[in-house]
């Protein structure tokens, strides 16, 4: 049984609301029609398309291969299976950057093929102007500072971001000029959790932690990284709840071993 009974959809509104009031704001991630299912069920506020479906779902390294059409399909079956839940798309790589009218031209393909209520975009003043493209549409934004996962190849390497004083003032920068120019929320990902506690008192726009401590408004995770799918992923800021990738194998295993016993199907399995 759903831990949450209500089905009032969660809007950009909710996000402000939950801010003001203190109730903290949970996002996870989901590509398909059944994981959504299950992550709205569970009374999840937001369910993220992350473009790290390029990692989960297809096999990459890293999320910059994915396509604008790939992230649109995986939009698509999660909003079949959303109720209650805010779904937010990310934009990928290439298809924002640089380019405002680009940027604008990605953002109304995702709101108009999927029923995305906000799309996700990483950077601060570099992208400065895309923002305002997307945003004049009346599109709503969610924004993505410190480690960047499309900036990869920049940064050279996952690790922590926002340690050294100037960066962390860059930040703090871009997180202040996105909200003035209108994001409704900003995700921070692996920063010092005393520079996100810092920016969460600052910001009227709710934060939206991962790796970033737990005095952000709101956390996002990965879903197969919650259930424990991957068992060569083991980031620090990834509690796992479960141990599917253990559970799972030993099903399949146990199968294997019945149908070659030929213990399944059994007589109650037939016609």
């Amino acid at each position: 049984m759903s831990i949450h009974t209500e089905i009032n959809k969660v809007t950009t509104e909710t996000f402000k609301k939950m801010k003001a009031s203190g109730k903290k704001i949970s996002i996870l991630t989901a590509y398909d029609f059944s994981m959504a299912r299950l992550a709205d069920e569970g009374g999840i506020d937001a369910i993220l398309v992350g473009d790290s479906a390029a990692n989960v779902m297809a096999g990459y390294e890293t999320t910059l291969p994915i396509t604008l059409d790939q992230m649109i399909y995986h939009a698509q079956c999660v909003s079949r299976a959303v109720s209650r839940a805010m779904l937010v798309v990310d934009l990928p790589f290439g298809t924002y950057q640089s380019d405002p009218m680009q940027a604008y031209h990605s953002a109304v393909r995702v709101m108009k093929e999927t029923g995305a209520a906000a799309v996700k975009i990483e950077g601060g003043l570099e992208i400065a102007e895309s923002v305002k493209a997307i945003l004049n549409a009346g599109i709503p934004i969610m924004a993505h500072l410190g480690l960047t996962p499309q900036s990869i190849n920049q940064f050279g390497s996952f690790k922590l971001r926002a340690k050294e004083e100037a960066e962390a003032e860059k930040l703090i920068s871009d997180a202040k000029l996105l909200e003035e120019l209108g994001c409704f929320s900003v995700v921070l990902e692996k920063i010092p959790a005393k520079l996100a506690e810092k920016l969460t008192k600052e910001l009227t726009i709710p934060t939206i932690g991962i790796g970033a401590g737990n005095q952000c408004d709101g956390q996002v995770l990965v879903i197969h990284d919650l259930l424990g799918m991957n068992k060569n992923f083991k980031p620090k800021f990834a509690r796992k709840y479960l141990n599917l990738h253990e559970e799972i194998v030993k099903a399949i295993s146990q199968y294997v071993s019945d149908v070659k016993e030929q213990t399944f199907p059994n007589e109650n399995e037939s016609f």
